[in-house]
């Protein structure tokens, strides 16, 4: 198969989709990999790297584009990039069609694109295997972005996470305890932070109460934990995921009113919408707006930023994906793969996630029925 590689076209997003050492496999296992010119750069995998394992360079994002038949991209497509797809390619990206554009999703239904999310993939157990690594990474980073914006040099007010002796340490509230909360804990809790977590789960906060043994206070999300909370919070950390989904807006703005002068809130979900109504997205040129006294960081590729070791982690959970399906074509490993299926946004121009059809009014086909199972 012809897979191609476009480089990244949205403002400081430094991965790639794969490695050279990925590129290898492929090329090895037969299969022709397109890589557009400087698509690794930013990673630190230059042109030769990718020659040497048996790429081929493309010099314009037009034939990066219309070179495979199945196109893999890190960043969800802009509106021009939907519009250089050709017909019945594969589109293998963090699509997050359920926060896009109408637009964009008309034209993979018109040009019977099988577009693949890589943030829905499933494996055997329910797990995001895709989602996942980059979770656990933004989770890690979130305390040292925190960290600056808390600073005097940062806007913030002056506060080290931590605290001293005699000096008690921020407050930090994560609402979510999934692969981001976790780990976004897991650093506030080796810093010695105060903490507080938030998930419409009892099994997930018993969980998290388990894994720290107790060292930090749980709640469910009730509007009114929420206003008693955040109130005290030094930062607050969005963690929610509803898979598939927009992110509901767990804390409304008459909450981030109450907030001290001077806190955080880094709004991690912000990719499906964010969970705080006064989030907006960001970049990482201008990643932070000010707002009722409070610093939003909203910064919907995090992981961007390391983009080495995002790209080395990506690149380790999605290759046997691609390799299935550039070995045996989509309709043969969807249906050997239920993960990998669950995975369609649209196939064939059939819109096979529900509440994509819902969201846009579009009807809906079960994947099942359109490749002759069940």
């Amino acid at each position: 198969m012809d897979i191609s590689i476009a480089k990244e076209s949205h403002y400081h997003e430094n991965r790639i989709a794969l490695t050279p050492a990925a590129v290898r496999s492929l090329v090895r296992a037969g299969h022709n990999v397109f890589i557009e010119s400087g698509a690794g750069q930013a990673s630190g995998f230059d042109n030769e790297l990718f020659s040497a394992v048996g790429a081929k360079i493309v010099f314009s994002k037009d034939e990066a584009f219309k070179r495979g038949k199945m196109l893999l991209k890190i960043f969800p497509p802009s509106l021009d990039e939907y519009r250089l797809l050709v017909g019945d390619q594969i589109v293998m990206s963090f699509l997050h069609l359920a926060a896009a554009h109408q637009e964009g999703v008309t034209i993979l239904r018109e040009r019977n694109i099988t577009a693949i999310g890589m943030e829905i993939m499933e494996d055997n157990s329910g797990n995001l295997p895709i989602l996942t690594p980059m979770s656990e990474l933004a989770g890690q980073m979130a305390l040292p972005i925190a960290s600056y914006y808390l600073s005097n040099v940062g806007g913030g007010r002056g506060i080290l996470l931590g605290g001293a002796a005699g000096v008690p340490p921020a407050t930090v509230v994560v609402l979510g305890a999934g692969t981001v909360g976790l780990n976004a804990v897991r650093s506030a809790r080796g810093l010695g932070c105060n903490i507080i977590l938030f998930d419409s789960s009892l099994e997930r906060l018993r969980y998290a109460n388990d894994l720290f043994s107790k060292q930090l206070v749980t709640y469910l999300p009730h509007r009114y934990n929420l206003e008693k909370v955040l109130p005290v919070a030094d930062v607050v950390i969005g963690a929610v995921l509803i898979h598939g989904e927009m992110t509901p807006k767990l804390v409304p703005e008459e909450i981030v009113k109450c907030m001290k002068t001077g806190s955080v809130i880094l709004d991690v979900s912000i990719d499906q919408g964010g969970c705080v109504e006064t989030s907006r997205p960001t970049n990482w040129a201008t990643p932070s707006y000010t707002l009722h006294g409070v610093t939003h960081f909203c910064v919907p590729n995090m992981p961007s930023n390391v983009g080495r070791t995002a790209t080395y982690a990506l690149a380790n959970a999605t290759l046997p994906y691609i390799l299935n399906i550039a070995a045996n074509g989509p309709r043969r490993a969807f249906l050997e793969d239920p993960g990998l299926a669950r995975g369609v946004y649209i196939y064939g121009g059939h819109v096979t996630h529900p509440l994509v059809a819902t969201r846009f009014d579009i009807e809906y086909n079960s994947l099942n029925s359109i490749i002759g199972k069940g």
